[in-house]
C-alpha cells in the first residue's frame, strides 16, 4: 500500500510543479512547433512531387508529434539532477518513501507531460490542415506510442543525469544523440527521399519505426504489424534505458 500512497503523492507533487511553472511545459515545445510552423511551410512543395506521399504538413505531423516526445524526455534527467544538487533526493531517501515510487513517479509525471504537449501540438496542426483520418481512437493510439516511446527515451537522459549529476552534460549529450537520429529517420521525409547512408541507419532507426505507426494511425493506412513492430522496438529500448537508470539510481540511493 505504501508503494501506490508514495507513487501517487510524487507523481501529483511533480504535477504541481508543472502547474506552478508552466514554463516548463511549454520550453521543449519551442523546438516542435517551430518545425510546425516553419518547416512545413518551407517544405509544403514537396507534396507536389512525384512519389511524396500526399500532403508534406500531413506527412511531417507524426514525426514532429515524435520529436516533441523525445525531445521532452531529455527534460528528466535534467530534473534529476535539479533534485540532487538540491538535496531534495538525498531528504526523501532518509524518509521511508519506496524507493521504486521516486523513480516511476518521475518518469509517469514525465509521460503525462509530453501527452500534454502532444495535445497541443495536435491541435496547432489541425489549424494547418493535418488530420487524424483514424479519428479519435487513433488520435489516443498514436499519443499512448509517443508517450511510451518518450517513457523509453527518458531512460537516457535519466541515466546520464544520475552519473553526471551535470544539467549542461545530460542537454549536451540529449542534443548530440537525438538530432542526427531525427534527420536519419522517416520522420520528416520518405526513406526513399534519404541519402543512401541515411536510408540504412533509418531502417533500423526506433524512431523511424514509431513514427511510421504513428503515421499510418495519421494518414489511414494502418497496420497491426507496423504498431507492433513500434511497440516491439520501444519496450526493447525501454528495457535498455530504463534498466541503466534503474542501476544508476541504485547507486545513488545505496
Amino acid at each position: 500500500m505504501s508503494f501506490w500512497f508514495d507513487l501517487g503523492y510524487l507523481y501529483v507533487r511533480a504535477l504541481k510543479k508543472l502547474y506552478r511553472n508552466p514554463i516548463l511545459l511549454m520550453f521543449s515545445l519551442f523546438q516542435p512547433v517551430l518545425f510546425l510552423l516553419l518547416f512545413t511551410q518551407l517544405f509544403k512543395n514537396l507534396g507536389g512531387l512525384g512519389g511524396f506521399p500526399g500532403d508534406y504538413v500531413a506527412f511531417a505531423t507524426p514525426g514532429i508529434l515524435l520529436q516533441n516526445g523525445f525531445t521532452a524526455s531529455l527534460q528528466s534527467g535534467t530534473s534529476m539532477v535539479d533534485e540532487l544538487n538540491s538535496g531534495f533526493l538525498q531528504k526523501m531517501l532518509v524518509t521511508p518513501v519506496n524507493r521504486s515510487a521516486i523513480l516511476l513517479g518521475r518518469l509517469l509525471s514525465d509521460a503525462t507531460r509530453v501527452t500534454m504537449q502532444s495535445i497541443i501540438i495536435l491541435v496547432l496542426a489541425f489549424f494547418l490542415g493535418a488530420q487524424f483520418v483514424t479519428g479519435l481512437s487513433g488520435i489516443i493510439l498514436a499519443i499512448f506510442v509517443i508517450a511510451f516511446f518518450g517513457l523509453a527515451w527518458s531512460g537516457i537522459s535519466l541515466a546520464i543525469g544520475l552519473r553526471t549529476k551535470r544539467a549542461e552534460t545530460v542537454a549536451a549529450i540529449g542534443f548530440f544523440m537525438t538530432f542526427p537520429l531525427l534527420f536519419m529517420s522517416t520522420a520528416l521525409f520518405p526513406q526513399r527521399f534519404l541519402p543512401s547512408i541515411f536510408q540504412t541507419v533509418s531502417s533500423v532507426n526506433p524512431i523511424s519505426y514509431n513514427v511510421n505507426a504513428i503515421r499510418d494511425l495519421a494518414l489511414g493506412g494502418v497496420t497491426s504489424s507496423a504498431l507492433l513492430t513500434a511497440f516491439g522496438v520501444t519496450s526493447v529500448l525501454a528495457v535498455i534505458t530504463l534498466g541503466a537508470t534503474l542501476y544508476m539510481f541504485r547507486k545513488v540511493v545505496s
